[in-house]
């Protein structure tokens, strides 16, 4: 047991652990959501869940690839642990309001990388990965707002899915410059996540659309 164990941890990739800290980030910024409007924990679960994994399904299935949470368990196992975490500190929820919005950020930067870097991997061109790397990160978030009858937060005024674009972007140029994996993957997160900081800090945000006067 502990031997197999051992194997397993010496298998992971750093790209898997970007995954799966981008997973526990997006649930507990679900739930934290789910809990305010007063949902169950099972109707939290789902939020999170819809949230960690939404994205990454939506883009599993436009690249025509196995859906990556049917053959690995731990994602969902990740939203339980994330529920529970959440349960056990929810006295402190309110307080931890930066801190969750820190936790979106970096669910967003990790799975802008995922996003982007499966999609080279199934031989596509850079610019298609920017496109699933956006759906990775923001699509989750659609859902989740959804379902918790909110507006979109890509929707609104706030930058979020196009800090996907920003990091895609200097995933591209890293790409572009040679740079080695892990430097283009670090490049590319914290483009995402200085992105969506400033931007909120602050209040940076797309011109809105106006309707034509009369």
């Amino acid at each position: 047991m502990i031997e197999t164990f051992i194997d397993w941890f010496r298998n992971i990739t750093f790209l898997q652990i970007i995954d799966f800290v981008g997973t526990f980030a997006f649930a507990i910024s679900g739930i934290r959501l789910a809990s305010a409007k007063r949902f169950d924990w099972f109707g939290a679960y789902v939020v999170g869940a819809a949230t960690a994994i939404g994205g990454g399904t939506l883009r599993d299935v436009m690249l025509d690839v196995p859906v990556f949470w049917m053959h690995d368990g731990f994602y969902l196992a990740c939203t339980g642990f994330a529920l529970l975490w959440v349960i056990i500190f929810r006295k402190y929820l309110i307080r931890m309001h930066s801190t969750f919005f820190i936790f979106d950020a970096i669910g967003l930067a990790l799975f802008t990388i995922v996003g982007i870097q499966k999609t080279i991997d199934c031989g596509l061109p850079i610019w298609v990965g920017i496109i699933m790397g956006t759906m990775t990160g923001a699509a989750g978030g659609v859902i989740r707002d959804v379902l918790i009858n909110e507006v979109p937060l890509i929707f609104r005024k706030e930058i979020y899915a196009m800090a996907c674009v920003v990091g895609g972007l200097a995933f591209a140029l890293c790409s572009l410059l040679g740079m080695p994996a892990l430097v283009t993957h670090l490049a590319c997160g914290t483009a995402v996540f200085l992105t969506r900081v400033i931007a909120v800090k602050y209040h940076i945000c797309l011109p809105t659309l106006k309707p034509e006067e009369d």
